[in-house]
């Protein structure tokens, strides 16, 4: 089992950054796939970006490319997602999660945090 506990959700003005953690539980970290999702009131739960264990893959939604960056630390079993150029519309709940089969390519994940709110401001 791993738990999972997300940090570094806060208000920002749009334009701005942010970077959130995930932090896991236990020493074999590298064995998960990781993703970040997304949730705003009364919208879906949406992808948002995924690495593969091993570290060397990594997959965006279409509408973060080019301003978010999800990258992870083995040492200090974290996955990050660096959010740049913020905007209104990523307000959201953000929710990281773990997988020991292939959540990277399937979006199927076992584990998951409880999430931590972005709010950026227009």
């Amino acid at each position: 089992q791993v738990q999972l506990v997300e940090s570094g959700g806060g208000l920002v003005q749009a334009g701005g950054s942010l970077r959130l953690s995930c932090a896991a539980s236990g020493r074999t970290f590298s064995r998960y796939d990781m993703g970040w999702f997304r949730q705003a009131p009364g919208n879906e739960r949406e992808f948002v970006a995924a690495i593969r264990r091993s570290g060397l893959s990594t997959r965006y939604v279409d509408s973060v490319k080019g301003r978010f960056t999800i990258s992870s630390d083995n040492a200090k079993n974290t996955v990050y997602l660096q959010m740049n150029s913020l905007k209104a519309e990523d307000t959201a709940v953000y929710y990281c999660a773990a997988d020991d089969g292939n959540g990277y390519y399937s979006d199927q994940y076992k584990y998951w945090g409880q999430g931590t709110q972005v709010t950026v401001s227009s």
